[in-house]
C-alpha cells in the first residue's frame, strides 16, 4: 500500500467506529451521515484487506487486525492534532522560543530595554537575540526564519514582505549644559558655524539625513565623525558638540547625561520607522504575537 493512497479522514472514521462501536454513534460524533459512515468503513476495508468491524449484539466487533491497528493509529492522529494545534497559537507564556530581530545601535537602545521588561511579564521564558539591520544576507534571513522581524527606516525590503509603520520621529539637535548655543532656538548660520559630530550609520535614514545636511553645506565644521549613534550622548557630555540626533534618543540623552536639545535649525524629513517581515510568516501565530507585542509597546 502506497502512503498516498491514505486518507487521513478514513482513520479518523477507524477511530471513532473502533470508540463507538456503532456506526450511527460514530456518525453522530463525528458530525456526518450514517451513510457516510457506512461508505467510509467499506472504503476502509476494501484499502486494508480486512472486515474491521463484525456485527454483533455488542455492537461492532473490532477484528484482530483492527485492535492491532488501534493504538498506532490513535497516536499518529494525536500527533498530527498537536502539531497542527501547535501551528496555529502559540502561548507566549509557556513558549521558550528564540526570536532574532534585526536593529540599527539606536534601536537596541530604543527597542531593547521596553520589549525585554515586557516579556519578564508576558513571556518570562522567551529569548531575543538581535543581529544588524543593515546585514547584507538580512533578506534571505527573513525568508528563511533565521531572522523573524526587521525593524528601521526605509530598509529595502519590499517585494515578498510585509511592512507597517511604528512611529514617525523628528530629528533634534542635542548639547550639552554651557554650550555657547545653549538656548531655546538656533539659527542656521550658527548651527553651521557650530563643531559638530557626526553619526556616519552606513545604509541606514540617518545616512540619508546626512547626505540632506551635507548637500546645503548646513555643516561646515566637523570635529568627529563615529560610525554608531550609541556612544554620541557620552562625547556631546565631554566638549561643546552639536549633534543631529533623533528627538527620542534626545530624551534619553536628556534623562541619563542631563543633556539638552531643541528643534533643528535645518528642516530635515521626519523618520519612519517600520516593522518588515516576509510573507512565509505573515500567518505564522508566534511571528504574528511578536508583531502585536511591539506594535502594543511602540506604536504612536
Amino acid at each position: 500500500m502506497d502512503l498516498k493512497d491514505v486518507d487521513l479522514n478514513l482513520l479518523v472514521t477507524f477511530q471513532h467506529l473502533y470508540r463507538e462501536r456503532r456506526v450511527s454513534a460514530a456518525a453522530v460524533s463525528l458530525g456526518l451521515s450514517q451513510p457516510a459512515v457506512s461508505n467510509a468503513l467499506k472504503r476502509l476495508r476494501k484499502l486494508l484487506g480486512d472486515d474491521l468491524f463484525v456485527r454483533s449484539a455488542q455492537g461492532m466487533m473490532a477484528t484482530p487486525y483492527a485492535e492491532q491497528l488501534a493504538e498506532p493509529v490513535s497516536k499518529a492522529l494525536e500527533a498530527v492534532e498537536r502539531l497542527l494545534s501547535r501551528r496555529s497559537s502559540f502561548e507566549p507564556r509557556e513558549s521558550s522560543r528564540n526570536f532574532t530581530l534585526a536593529l540599527a545601535d539606536i534601536g537596541e537602545v530604543r527597542f531593547l530595554p521596553p520589549l525585554m521588561e515586557k516579556l519578564a511579564r508576558s513571556a518570562p521564558k522567551v529569548t531575543i537575540s538581535v543581529v544588524p539591520n543593515t546585514a547584507p544576507h538580512l533578506r534571505e534571513d527573513l525568508a528563511a526564519g533565521k531572522v523573524d522581524l526587521a525593524v528601521g527606516y526605509q530598509l529595502d525590503l519590499k517585494a515578498d514582505f510585509f511592512q507597517r509603520r511604528v512611529f514617525r520621529e523628528r530629528y533634534v539637535c542635542m548639547f550639552r549644559p554651557g554650550h555657547p548655543l545653549d538656548k531655546a532656538r538656533i539659527s542656521a548660520a550658527e548651527f553651521a558655524a557650530a563643531d559638530h559630530v557626526v553619526v556616519g550609520a552606513s545604509g541606514t535614514g540617518h545616512q540619508k539625513m546626512n547626505q540632506i545636511l551635507d548637500r546645503t553645506a548646513a555643516r561646515s565644521r566637523i570635529a568627529l565623525r563615529v560610525p554608531r549613534l550609541a556612544a554620541v550622548a557620552d562625547i556631546v557630555c565631554t566638549r561643546d558638540l552639536l549633534a543631529t540626533v533623533p528627538e527620542e534618543f534626545a530624551q534619553r540623552g536628556a534623562a541619563f547625561f542631563g543633556l539638552k536639545y531643541v528643534a533643528h535649525p535645518i528642516k530635515l524629513p521626519e523618520i519612519e520607522i517600520n516593522l518588515y517581515w516576509h510573507a512565509r510568516y505573515h500567518r505564522d501565530a508566534a511571528n504574528q504575537w511578536l508583531r502585536a507585542l511591539f506594535i502594543e509597546t511602540f506604536s504612536g
